[in-house]
This record gives structure tokens, C-alpha cells and sequence, in this order.
């Protein structure tokens, strides 16, 4: 029989609570690291790459993309007039009839020049996973360079990576161009983020919602 000393739960509780902040924060710590290298700040910085992956992040109720949105969109367009890149992958959520990510980002980019033949479209970018697996797997890019902010960048980077694709990335700005509440929260979302993707990207290699094309929800469908 096992007689709990209940004078070694205080300390029990205190370990599991380190270890529950630690493990994480090392995790984190990982990608971060591992990533470091590759990411980058100015577009000026980002070596020639075949084609940008452009990950979606929201649009209003009229269709325009958000702020956060554009930036990444406007970050891909600037590193093709640049030569950069000679295509642009939209990756969005185009999962209900009235939400389409894909849309709005490859009409911004259009009306900027870009032609239409030289922007790929995949409204089944769910999450950043999905959408990484479906860049290799789906479209078969074996190197990219891809878009969103910094907060974002080394789990994007690190996903990317694990799917197969020779990744580096370009961080839009995010902190002193955005609120600092919606920061803080998208940076504490995104600590807990990192531990599902390696979970997935490590252990349990999920297949993505939509595994072949789609075209997407239209209204009256």
C-alpha cells in the first residue's frame, strides 16, 4: 500500500507548474533557434526564391483585407517587382461562402500589377499546417519564401520545413504598428501554437482538411 505524504504536495504542484511554464518556453525557444537564420526582417535581406507563400489573416465584411493582411499581401507584391519571386501563392480560408481570404488577397495584389498568371490560388489554407502541407504536397513547391508577421514567422518557417519545403521567411512588422492588446494576445496564442506544430509536425502528421483541390464556398451554393 502507497501512503501519500501530502507535506510533498506543495512541492509536487510547484514542479508541475514549472515544468508546465518550462517545457513550452523551451519548445518555443527551439523553433525560434532553429528558424533564427532564415527569417528575415527588410525585403531587401530575402535571396531569390521561386515563388512567395502568402498565409491569410482575416478581411472585413466587405471583402478587403485587414491590415495585418495587407501588409503580408503588399510584403509578397514588393519582393516580386523586386524579382524576387517570379510567383505568389495565396493561401486562405475559403471554407464558407461569405469569408473568402484568397480573394481579397489576390485582388490586391492585382490591381497592383501583378498578373493574375503569376498568382496561385489555395482556398483550403486553413490553418498555417494545412496550408503548408498543401504547398508541398498539392502544388509542389519545393522552395519558397514565406510571408506573414515576425510573431508568426518561426513556427510558419519551421512548418514549412517539416512538410518538405526548403523555407526561409519575411516578417512584416506587428509590434509598434499594431495595438499592444491584440499583440499580446496574438503573441500568447501563437507560444501555444508552437507546441501543437510540433506535435503535428513530430508526432501525429494529421492529413490537412482538404487534401486535394478546391475551389472553394460560393454564396447560394
Amino acid at each position: 500500500m502507497v501512503v501519500l505524504d501530502f507535506m510533498n504536495w506543495p512541492i509536487l504542484l510547484l514542479v508541475l507548474g514549472l515544468a508546465t511554464v518550462a517545457i513550452p518556453l523551451g519548445l518555443n525557444a527551439y523553433v525560434y533557434a532553429v528558424t533564427y537564420g532564415d527569417r528575415y526582417r527588410e525585403i531587401e535581406q530575402v535571396p531569390p526564391q521561386p515563388i512567395a507563400i502568402v498565409f491569410g489573416a482575416g478581411v472585413w465584411e466587405d471583402g478587403s483585407p485587414t491590415p495585418m493582411l495587407a501588409d503580408r499581401v503588399q510584403a509578397a507584391i514588393d519582393l516580386y517587382k523586386l524579382g524576387r519571386v517570379q510567383k505568389i501563392l495565396m493561401t486562405g480560408d475559403n471554407f464558407h461562402p461569405d469569408y473568402d481570404e484568397v480573394q481579397a488577397m489576390s485582388s490586391y495584389a492585382e490591381k497592383q500589377g501583378v498578373p493574375v498568371t503569376d498568382i496561385i490560388r489555395d482556398r483550403a489554407g486553413l490553418s498555417t499546417y494545412d496550408s503548408c502541407y498543401r504547398a508541398q504536397s498539392l502544388f509542389g513547391i519545393q522552395q519558397a519564401v514565406l510571408i506573414t508577421q515576425r510573431y508568426h514567422l518561426p513556427r510558419a518557417v519551421y512548418t514549412g520545413r517539416q512538410m518538405g519545403i526548403k523555407a526561409v521567411g519575411l516578417g512584416t512588422p506587428d509590434w509598434g504598428i499594431f495595438r499592444n492588446d491584440s499583440m499580446t494576445y496574438y503573441t500568447f496564442r501563437e507560444f501555444i501554437a508552437v507546441v501543437k506544430a510540433l506535435w503535428q509536425v513530430q508526432v501525429t502528421r494529421p492529413k490537412p482538411r482538404v487534401i486535394g483541390p478546391f475551389e472553394g464556398e460560393k454564396s447560394g451554393e
